[in-house]
């Protein structure tokens, strides 16, 4: 799925304000900082939602919160979820319908906690492709990890293992990480041993204690 204008056109229209918009929405995932939710973060999600369309009551609304979802990124700051979801429902406004901006809005913030009520259908196809790089090959799975302590490179080792823990304690904790059928049984047991995997290491390296750190440079 590209993020090209095209694709975006045909949720929001092609006039001179959905041009504006694509392209401020383009440029919030470029920015410099980030190293996982960039437009290859984008792109996939997009991708995962298509495939997952069918299963959707409103699949627009779905794709329009793919773009959105993490139209704000700081890892300086906790609430990037809900500060997205104002920045959907203003952008949108006068692109779509308000009903449907009602429905992004709301899927956006439920990619804060990922915890989709039965039922939900719209919420499970988003949350489904959001996570699923949880459920990536090892490999992958660990370039991920790598991209994430990244972006977050201001926080010191120790804080952002336990912050990481918890994360991932929270996600391991909900009774399923995918709700939709086809992908579920293929991907909750990778997603759960990538985690795991990774609890493991975190909380060995927080109970070793801080590391020595290296030498100055120079």
């Amino acid at each position: 799925m590209s993020v090209a204008f095209e694709a975006w056109a045909a949720l929001a229209g092609d006039s001179p304000t959905s041009r504006t918009e694509w392209a401020a929405v383009v440029r919030a995932w470029s920015e410099p900082h980030r190293r996982y939710h960039d437009l290859a973060h984008l792109a996939a999600v997009l991708g995962i939602v298509d495939r997952l369309a069918a299963d959707a009551t409103d699949p627009d609304a779905v794709k329009l919160a793919a773009w959105y979802h993490d139209v704000v990124y700081d890892p300086r700051r906790n609430d990037n979820e809900a500060v997205s979801a104002g920045r959907a429902r203003a952008g949108l406004r006068g692109l779509v319908p308000d009903e449907r901006i009602a429905e992004v809005e709301r899927l956006v913030l439920l990619t804060a906690g990922h915890a989709v009520e039965p039922g939900d259908a719209d919420g499970a196809v988003l949350c489904d492709a959001d996570l699923a790089v949880l459920a990536s090959p090892p490999e992958a799975y660990a370039a991920y990890a790598s991209a994430v302590r990244e972006e977050y490179g201001h926080v010191p080792d120790d804080l952002f293992t336990a912050g990481r823990i918890a994360v991932l304690e929270q996600l391991l904790a909900l009774p399923r990480l995918y709700r939709l059928p086809a992908i579920a049984g293929t991907w909750e047991p990778r997603a759960r041993a990538n985690m795991a995997a990774e609890l493991s290491l975190l909380r060995a390296r927080a109970a070793s204690g801080p590391a020595t750190p290296p030498p100055a440079a120079g």
